[in-house]
């Protein structure tokens, strides 16, 4: 396949972007590229830190797995510099190749497209404290924005604190719930059964506590699209035939990967060992949460373009 061949300009990136990052102990040099380089000579010139290539174009990605370089695909979706770099974070932390926490370099261009003209430092607690809501709104799903929030802040409050000072490991389902509850059986009497809809209201400040406590007999919730709790303390029955999950995931994220891939739902995990949260669609990971010491601010992403001169 042909590749683009590094100019001065990018090789004098690179060569800077090697400096920043032994300086600053970052973890990687993370690269948004639109062209397909030569990523052994890249890799060279970034010296020994670890390099990740991320792509939303087939020809880039393949080249990257050519040269046995870590590649982080992306959405092929018109967005800005920022949102790619978000994005990438967001996948490569889920992919196990970064670290929550730590700091990378980024390379991407910021001012003339094709040339990689920008270098910025990201430290990862600091940019997942700031999720987006275009990393949820991205998960396409029939489900409101405002209720898919409401409950991954709960999870992560969940994974953060725990319950009386004991970790604590839950699942919740959001959407589709008619099926959902087709899909699963009580563990308990349903403690929410017979109070009436507005006071099963997600929002309410009341629910949430009382879901927390909950949270304790470790099985599902299931919860509306509308934002309303339908039913607690259930199991999940979906089965996990052709699902692939990474090792070390226990029957908790396989239900939640199962129930996701049978209905059009949302699947919310929250890891006892770990705190981590992560969000299944269609019976696959497509966000993970690490636990944080405060919670997260919901933002969007604001850029401002170089203006254009005539």
């Amino acid at each position: 396949m042909k590749r683009t061949a590094i100019t001065e300009q990018f090789e004098a990136v690179l060569v800077s972007a090697r400096r920043l990052a032994q300086r600053i102990e970052a973890e990687a040099i993370v690269l948004l590229a639109d062209l397909p380089y030569d990523f052994t000579a890249v890799k060279r010139a970034a010296g020994k830190s670890l390099l990740l290539v991320a792509s939303d174009k087939p020809d880039v990605q393949r080249c990257a797995v050519e040269d046995e370089i870590a590649m982080v695909p992306l959405i092929n979706e018109p967005e800005t510099v920022q949102m790619q770099l978000s994005q990438a974070l967001l996948e490569a932390i889920a992919d196990d190749l970064l670290r929550p926490g730590v700091k990378v370099v980024a390379l991407y261009p910021g001012f003339e497209v094709n040339a990689i003209d920008t270098i910025s430092v990201v430290n990862l607690t600091e940019h997942l404290v700031r999720l987006t809501a275009r990393d949820l709104q991205r998960l396409e799903t029939q489900v409101p924005l405002e209720t898919l929030r409401m409950v991954v802040d709960l999870a992560c409050e969940i994974g953060r604190e725990g319950r009386e000072g004991k970790p604590v490991g839950t699942t919740f389902v959001v959407g589709d719930h008619r099926k959902v509850l087709r899909l699963s059986h009580p563990t308990i009497h349903n403690p929410f059964r017979g109070y009436a809809k507005k006071e099963r209201q997600f929002r309410d400040a009341r629910t949430r506590e009382s879901i927390k406590e909950f949270a304790q007999i470790d099985c599902a919730f299931v919860i509306s699209s509308d934002g309303y709790v339908e039913s607690a303390g259930r199991y999940l029955d979906a089965p996990a035939h052709g699902l692939t999950l990474s090792k070390g995931l226990g029957s908790r994220h396989w239900a939640a990967a199962a129930i996701s891939k049978a209905t059009k739902g949302i699947a919310i995990t929250v890891s006892e060992s770990t705190g981590t949260v992560r969000l299944f669609q269609d019976g696959i990971v497509m966000l993970r949460i690490e636990p944080l010491d405060r919670a997260m601010k919901w933002q969007a992403f604001e850029f401002e373009p170089p203006p254009t001169t005539d």
